[in-house]
Parts: C-alpha cells; sequence; structure tokens
C-alpha cells in the first residue's frame, strides 16, 4: 500500500511539474512570438514561438507556429523554450540532433564563441554535445556582445519604438547636418583654390593623374552617345531575348545607348556594355529576402521565369538539392562558366562594382568568361522579411555577425544551387571581407570554407586604421550604448539618407554624396574616372541597422578593440611577440654574417625565421594554431591592400599571415599597391591592371580539377599551368608592392587604346 502511495505522489509531482512547465512554456512562446494572442487574426495565423532552430552555437532562429522564422533572439531565451518543450512533450534531450559548436582562446584568456556552462561542461566537452546547450556568456565574447530582446509589438512597445524613432529622427538629423556642413566647409579651399586656377587661364584638372585618359574616354562616350542617338529601329534586327543576328557569343553589343540618365540599376549599365543582369530573391535562415544580382551575356544564356527567381527554402547547402541541370539547361555544355559571387563594401550595394564601364570588376570578369553574381547582404535598398515589418526593431536587431554567418551562406547556397557546382571563387570589398573573415573563424561558421575555392579580400577590414580616431568616430564611441540608441535609434541608421536618395536629382545627388563620404572618410576621386563619378554613389548608401552601425563605432566592439576577431589586449601581446621575434631574427642575421662575411635583411618567411622559429618553443606550430583564427579546412586567401588606406589597416593583416600566425590559411596572392586609397581598388581607372586581371587569374589557379575540366577557360588565363594544391605554400605567397599607383603606365596606355579598359579587346 506504502508503495503505491508513493507512486502516486510521483506521478502527481510529474503531473504538476509538467503543468508548471507548460505553463511557463505558453508564456515563453508569446514571449518570444511576433503577435500576441489578441493581435493574431485569420490572415497571421498563431505566430506563437514553437522550437528555437540554432543555427549556430550562438544564432538560434525561433521557428512560429505558423511555420516562419523570426530572428535576434537571445541564447539563453532559446535555450529556455526547447527545454520547456522537452518538458511538455516529454522529449529527451539527448535524441536532439547533435551538432558540433567551437570556441576559440586568445592569448589574453578570452573565450570567442559558444562556451559551455559549467553545470554542463564535461558534456560540453565531447564533440558531440548538443549544439542546443552551448551558452556563450557575454562576458567571454566581447567583440559580438548580445543583441536585444524585443517581445511582440505591445503598447509600451510601440510608445518606445515611436519615442526612439522620434529623438533619432532629430539628433541624427543634427548629427547628419554637421557632416554636411564640415565637408562644406573643408570643400572652400579646394573650391578657392580651382577658381583661382580658372581665372589665371589654368585648367585644374590637369593635375589630375589620368588627365589625358579621362578627356579621351570622355570624347569616345559623347561620340557614342551620338551615335546611338541616331540609330533607328530598323538598323539593328534583335531578337526577343536581346541576342543581335548575325554576331557571335563572344561580341558585346550594347543593348542600351545615348545619354546616361544615370538610374540606381545594375541592368542599365549592364546592357550599356552588352550584358543584362537578372535579379533573383534570396531567403535567409532567420527570414530575411536579400537580392542577388547575375551579370550574364544574353548571346549565350537563357533568362529564367519569374518562378524560378523567387526565394527556395531557408535552408542552405541542403544534400542533393544542387541543381546540375540548371547550369546546363541555361549554357550550352561547352560553355559552362565558372562561378564567382562578389560582395559588396559598408554602406554600399553590389551595384558599386557595376559602375565603369568595361572597367567594372563585374564586367570585366564576366567578359571574361566567369559566370558572376553579386550579392547584397539583409535589407539593402528594399528591407524585407518573411514576417517582419519595417516598423518591427527585431528586423534591426543584427550586425556584422548576421551578416557572415547567415547572408554569406544563403548566398552562396543559391548560386550553387542555381550552378550546379561544389564551389565557388569569392571576392569581397571592406565591409564584404569583414564578415567573411568572420564566418570562416572557428567559432563562428567555418563549415562553409568547403564551398569556396579561394577568397579574394580586396581593401581587407580586419584591423582599424586611424581614421577611427576622427572627433566624429570618437564622438560615437564616448557615448553610451542608450545614448547611441536615442542619437542613432533602434532601426535604419539615418533614414533620411536613402530619403534624400530617392527624391534628389542623380547628379546632384551624386556630388553631395562625394563631397560627405570624402570628408568621412579621407578619400578623394583623383584615380577615378571623373565622368563617372555619380554613378559611383547611386548605389549608396543602402539600408543598413543602426545596431550593425554601433558595432563599427560604438563603445563596445570594433572601435574599442580596433580589430573584429581580436581584442586590444591580445593586440598588445602580438606586438611584443613580433619585437622579440624581429631581437631573434637580427642575432640570426649577425650569425649569418660572421658566418659567410656579409649582412643582409631577412624577410619574414623565410628559411631564417623559420629556423628561429624552431629554436623558439613558444613559436612552434602547434601554438600559433591553437590562437590561430581559422582551422584547417579554411580556403586559401589572396589580399590586395591599399597602401593610403587610412580606414582599415590591411598591411596589419598581411604581417598577420607573414609572421604564420594563421598556419592553416594559404595567402596564394598578397599585394600593396602604394598610393591607392580604400575605394580606388575597385573605382581607379587603372584598378583591373593592377587588381583585374591578378583576381582573374588567380580565381582560375584555385579552381578545382573537375570544375576546370567542365568550364571554358576565362580568356587571359590560357597559359596558366600551374595550379593551386592545399599546402603548397608559394614564396611569392609574400608581400609584392606596387609603387605606381600615381601614374598611367605605358601598359595601361596601351590596353585602354581605342576602347575603355579592355573588356572589347579580351
Amino acid at each position: 500500500m506504502a508503495a503505491v502511495v508513493q507512486k502516486l505522489d510521483r506521478v502527481g509531482e510529474k503531473t504538476k511539474s509538467k503543468t508548471k512547465a507548460a505553463i511557463e512554456f505558453a508564456h515563453q512562446a508569446e514571449r518570444l512570438g511576433q503577435y500576441a494572442p489578441d493581435q493574431e487574426d485569420d490572415a497571421t495565423g498563431s505566430t506563437h514561438a514553437v522550437e528555437a532552430t540554432f543555427i549556430t552555437a550562438q544564432d538560434p532562429v525561433i521557428v512560429t507556429a505558423n511555420g516562419g522564422r523570426l530572428p535576434a533572439v537571445p541564447v539563453e531565451e532559446a535555450i529556455k523554450l526547447n527545454k520547456l518543450r522537452d518538458v511538455v512533450d516529454e522529449r529527451d534531450p539527448s535524441q536532439n540532433q547533435p551538432l558540433k559548436s567551437e570556441s576559440r582562446e586568445s592569448k589574453d584568456g578570452t573565450i570567442h564563441g559558444a562556451h559551455p556552462t559549467k553545470r554542463h561542461s564535461e558534456e560540453h566537452e565531447k564533440p558531440d554535445a548538443p549544439l542546443r546547450d552551448a551558452t556563450p556568456p557575454s562576458r567571454t565574447n566581447p567583440l559580438f556582445p548580445p543583441l536585444p530582446l524585443y517581445g511582440p509589438p505591445t503598447f509600451m512597445r510601440r510608445i518606445q519604438c515611436y519615442m526612439f524613432r522620434v529623438s533619432s529622427a532629430i539628433l541624427s538629423m543634427c548629427f547628419l547636418l554637421v557632416i554636411i556642413l564640415g565637408a562644406a566647409f573643408t570643400s572652400i579651399p579646394l573650391a578657392a583654390q580651382h577658381v583661382w586656377l580658372r581665372l589665371t587661364f589654368r585648367n585644374p584638372d590637369k593635375r589630375r593623374p589620368f588627365f589625358h585618359e579621362e578627356e579621351r574616354r570622355k570624347k569616345a562616350r559623347r561620340a557614342a552617345e551620338r551615335a546611338w542617338k541616331k540609330q533607328t529601329k530598323g538598323t539593328r534586327n534583335v531578337k526577343a531575348n536581346g541576342e543581335e543576328e548575325g554576331k557571335n557569343a563572344d561580341e558585346f553589343i550594347p543593348l542600351e545607348g545615348g545619354p546616361d540618365h544615370i538610374p540606381c540599376d545594375v541592368r542599365y549599365y549592364a546592357r550599356r556594355v552588352g550584358l543584362d543582369c537578372e535579379i533573383f530573391e534570396v531567403q535567409t535562415e532567420d527570414g530575411f529576402i536579400i537580392d542577388l544580382w547575375h551579370i550574364y551575356n544574353p548571346r549565350d544564356y537563357e533568362r529564367r521565369n519569374s518562378t524560378q527567381l523567387s526565394p527556395h527554402s531557408p535552408e542552405v547547402f541542403p544534400d542533393g538539392t544542387a541543381n546540375g541541370s540548371a547550369n546546363g539547361s541555361q549554357h550550352p555544355s561547352s560553355e559552362k562558366k565558372y562561378p564567382v559571387l562578389m560582395i559588396h563594401g559598408l554602406l554600399q550595394s553590389a551595384g558599386a562594382y557595376c559602375t565603369n564601364d568595361d572597367d567594372s570588376l563585374a564586367f570585366f570578369l564576366t567578359k571574361a568568361g566567369y559566370d558572376v553574381w553579386l550579392g547584397n547582404n539583409r535589407c539593402g535598398f528594399k528591407p524585407r522579411h518573411t514576417m517582419l515589418k519595417y516598423s518591427d526593431p527585431r528586423m534591426w536587431a543584427w550586425n556584422i555577425r548576421q551578416m557572415g554567418v547567415l547572408d554569406l551562406p544563403a548566398l552562396i547556397s543559391r548560386v550553387l544551387s542555381e550552378t550546379g557546382f561544389e564551389k565557388l571563387g569569392l571576392i569581397c570589398h571592406s565591409q564584404g571581407t569583414t564578415q567573411t573573415f568572420v564566418a570562416l573563424a572557428k567559432e563562428q561558421r567555418p563549415e562553409i570554407s568547403d564551398k569556396i575555392s579561394v577568397f579574394c579580400a580586396l581593401a581587407p577590414a580586419a584591423y582599424a586604421g586611424p581614421l577611427v580616431g576622427k572627433m566624429y568616430f570618437k564622438f560615437m564611441r564616448v557615448i553610451s550604448p542608450g545614448m547611441f540608441r536615442a542619437f542613432f535609434g533602434i532601426h535604419a541608421f539615418i533614414p533620411i539618407m536613402m530619403t534624400m536618395h530617392s527624391l534628389l536629382p542623380p547628379r546632384f545627388y551624386g556630388a553631395m554624396g562625394y563631397r560627405v563620404f570624402s570628408f568621412m572618410f579621407n578619400w578623394t576621386d583623383d584615380r577615378w574616372e571623373r565622368d563617372l563619378r555619380d554613378r559611383m554613389f547611386q548605389f549608396a548608401p543602402v539600408y543598413v541597422s543602426a545596431e550593425s552601425m554601433r558595432w563599427w563605432l560604438g563603445r563596445e566592439c570594433f572601435a574599442k578593440q580596433k580589430c573584429i576577431l581580436a581584442t586590444r589586449e591580445e593586440k598588445i601581446i602580438e606586438d611584443k611577440e613580433d619585437e622579440q621575434e624581429d631581437v631573434q631574427l637580427n642575432r640570426a642575421d649577425e650569425d649569418t654574417s660572421s658566418d659567410e662575411g656579409e649582412s643582409y635583411n631577412v624577410p619574414p618567411g623565410t628559411e631564417t625565421q623559420k629556423n628561429a622559429e624552431k629554436k623558439a618553443p613558444h613559436k612552434r606550430h602547434e601554438d600559433r594554431a591553437k590562437y590561430a583564427w581559422y582551422g584547417p579546412g579554411t580556403p586559401p586567401f589572396a589580399l590586395w591592400i591599399a597602401g593610403a588606406d587610412e580606414l582599415v589597416d590591411g598591411r596589419r593583416l598581411l604581417r598577420r599571415f607573414e609572421r604564420n600566425r594563421e598556419p592553416h590559411v594559404d595567402v596564394v596572392h598578397a599585394k600593396v599597391i602604394e598610393g591607392y586609397e580604400h575605394l580606388d581598388v575597385i573605382w581607379a581607372m587603372d584598378a583591373i591592371e593592377k587588381v583585374g586581371k591578378e583576381v582573374r587569374e588567380v580565381l582560375w589557379k584555385t579552381a578545382p580539377e573537375e570544375a576546370r575540366r567542365l568550364c571554358r577557360v576565362p580568356k587571359g588565363c590560357e597559359e596558366i599551368s600551374e595550379f593551386y594544391k592545399k599546402g603548397k605554400r608559394r614564396e611569392s605567397a609574400t608581400r609584392e608592392v606596387d609603387a605606381t599607383a600615381g601614374e598611367w603606365s605605358k601598359r595601361g596606355k596601351e590596353q585602354v587604346s581605342g576602347g575603355p579598359g579592355e573588356g572589347d579587346k579580351i
């Protein structure tokens, strides 16, 4: 009888526990849902949370009852939801599919990434520890502090959002006005000097390094515009798909012409150089809809219909869904092209790669024979989410991490799905390099390394340059997170900029945009083709979250640490190690010179340095690998560094590789272009000569062997015979310095004679 009573008591306690868990689960489900129950209707369906799906150990996504996905949930809240559901459904947590999570230790003791709690430390030491139980405490992850939690749109939350929008509209407008006035004030001496030269019958533009080439191109462009006007409809027999009869696929006949109206439209500029563009919609794993632009030659490619351009499932890299036949149906089997994905920089869109006619990097690579895809990050020109609206702060609770671990994999997955290839070449500029550097790190999402054949980083942004110390940037770093949100809100960052973009005439907006950005970021248009400059600013700025800008410029993250994956303390430790290493190298040089009777300097990466490392126990390969950012599967890197870049410190990043702090990363190409500024790597008139051609060769040298057998050889790569193999380091991987950025070389003149760039010559 006593045993029966005890059994009944246990059943009763279990029932009470389950009932309590059910109540708590209902509250948590409402708290993390899209709407409160009284706000739901037949159109929305049930939007309460049912489970948290972990994309990485630090990125839970809430799955709602209607099948939608909600982003920006703190890890602790997601874990609580799952544990309560385990109790309610009587599920065994150990039966959940385990996913490996990894953390990274730095030299100053900081733990980056998912770090287990003490209670579960023994379980998490196992390689199959459940990902859902991995908790990254904010105190151990200083570079990426937790994002704020916003619940359903209650009355009080609406009031809070309204107050932030009002305060930020006023204060950010004042901030922008100060920037505009500063730009105008600093332009006065330049304008006065310009007027004086005009009054004294001198042409101020003659001081520009490419003045004569600019004048020649301008005249050629005006002649082409007049010729286009004279053409009648009967003079060109064009097929419905845009192909002109009687011409082969290797010729690129413009499909648009006449005066340039400077629209914010990539397809317009592509058609002006004989190419075309189609826009795919891509859904990220947390429900954002982002644009993917495909540049193609209309003579050898069949444009997809509208249903094929719509978003796929949010799942990335699904097994067995690579659309191998898609590429074959769109391109002839003998004309397969190796896919290349290009990602843009901060406050820009991927249209930045398409503004320089044939000298645009995207058009140059397309005409060379690559299949070029342009990826845009979340929000961009059209903020869209499958569930959230513009006014919902959850739509804006993201920063560089989400762009790296969620946007980048979604774009890569869609390109591979559409082309049928297993890997692609990745080209990034500025912020695009940052999100890639973050995503490939050990503790973030290193599995995407298997999908990338080479990572080409243009003006790589890993370390901060001196520009971060400017007065207005210091202001953002001094104010508290609460004040930052009061100034810049919890939604889009200074959205009035996008309003001005849509209202102002393109040429006036382009001129004003250049002055403002030049003032803020200390760059000039000396090496750009000034006649096309207004185009360049039609694709900037775009919508970015205030939370993302707080990561870049606020007091907690990048502006404080001066690095994306290391703390200030770790940088100090590395600087001291470098000094000690240099002392050892100098001693080794002295010993060598005393033996051989001569002295010489030994650069990093040489045999002398390697011998010195062998003699120093703390410099062993194992120690370097332990504290490295990247693991064994990392794809090869290629770097193009702007020598006069004040926004980021590319030389320090290159030094990290030269000092062998990343033993698992093969640097297959590294170049410092002296005199180049941050945007010159994509917009300079000689960027194709100094950057584009080398990118074209690196992409082909590192392409997988199977892909090279299937694809046509890109034009300009026919003589390449040596291809990349993992672990086979090249001596030329150390930096190459190009000191001719300030002049128009003889080789450059030969390449552009008769037409812009070499797009019509290759």
